[in-house]
C-alpha cells in the first residue's frame, strides 16, 4: 500500500549510491546475495533473543533489497537478478519469521506458522500474476522499472518492514502482531485475487 510512496522518496538517494558501487565494479546479484546472507543472520539472533542485533542486520538487508534494484536500472536488469531478488526477499521474510518461533517456540510458534502461513497466500497471489501479466505483456509504472509485475495489496514490502521493527522494537506483542498482520495478508491476497480475476478472465 505504501510501496509507490517509499519508491519515490528513497529512488534519488539509492540512485546515487548505486553509481558509485556500478564505478567500482559491484553488481545488482552482488547485493542480492550479500544483503540475503546478512538478512539471514537474523535468525541466529532473534534464536538468542539478540533483537537489537537482529534488526539491524534486517534493515542492512532492506538497504541492500533497494540497491540491488538501482544498480540494475543502471546496468540494465536480468531475469536471472529478477529472480534472485524476489525468490530470496521471500526465504528472508519468512526466515525473520521462524527466528522469532524460535526464540520462544512455547510462546510465539503458532502464530509465526499462522503468518508464515499468510505469506504463502500474499506470496502466491503475487507470483501466479506476475506469470500472467507477463504472457500478457501487462505493465505497471507506477512501481517504476521492474523484472516482475508488482501487484498491490494492504501488507506490501514497506508495512513488512514496518512490522520487522515494531517486533525487534517490541517482541513481548509479536503474538498480537503476527495474528494481526497475518489477518491483514489474508485481506490482501483475498483482493489479489479477486483484481487478477476481474483482469484475467
Amino acid at each position: 500500500m505504501l510501496d509507490t510512496h517509499f519508491i519515490t522518496l528513497l529512488k534519488r538517494p539509492l540512485a546515487f549510491f548505486a553509481k558509485w558501487l556500478v564505478s567500482v565494479g559491484v553488481s545488482a546479484n552482488h547485493i542480492t546475495v550479500t544483503g540475503f546472507i546478512i538478512g539471514i543472520l537474523s535468525i541466529p539472533a532473534l534464536q538468542q533473543q539478540m533483537y537489537g542485533v537482529a534488526l539491524l542486520l534486517i534493515l542492512i538487508n532492506r538497504v541492500c533489497d533497494g540497491l540491488d534494484g538501482a544498480v540494475a536500472r543502471q546496468t540494465g536488469a536480468s531475469d536471472l537478478g529478477g529472480y534472485l531478488d524476489i525468490t530470496l526477499d521471500f526465504i528472508f521474510y519468512s526466515g525473520v519469521i521462524f527466528g522469532f518461533a524460535l526464540a520462544n517456540p512455547d510462546n510465539n510458534a503458532l502464530a509465526a506458522a499462522f503468518l508464515i502461513f499468510s505469506f504463502m497466500g500474499t506470496g502466491s497471489s503475487f507470483l501466479a500474476f506476475a506469470i500472467m501479466a507477463a504472457k500478457r505483456n501487462i505493465t505497471q509504472l507506477s512501481y517504476g522499472k521492474k523484472s516482475l509485475f508488482y501487484l498491490g495489496g494492504l501488507t506490501e514490502g514497506a508495512e513488512t518492514i514496518a512490522l520487522f521493527i515494531f517486533i525487534c522494537l517490541f517482541p513481548n506483542y509479536f503474538v498480537i502482531a503476527a495474528w494481526v498482520f497475518g489477518s491483514l495478508c489474508w485481506l490482501t491476497t483475498g483482493t489479489r485475487i479477486y483484481s487478477s480475476y476481474l483482469t484475467l478472465r
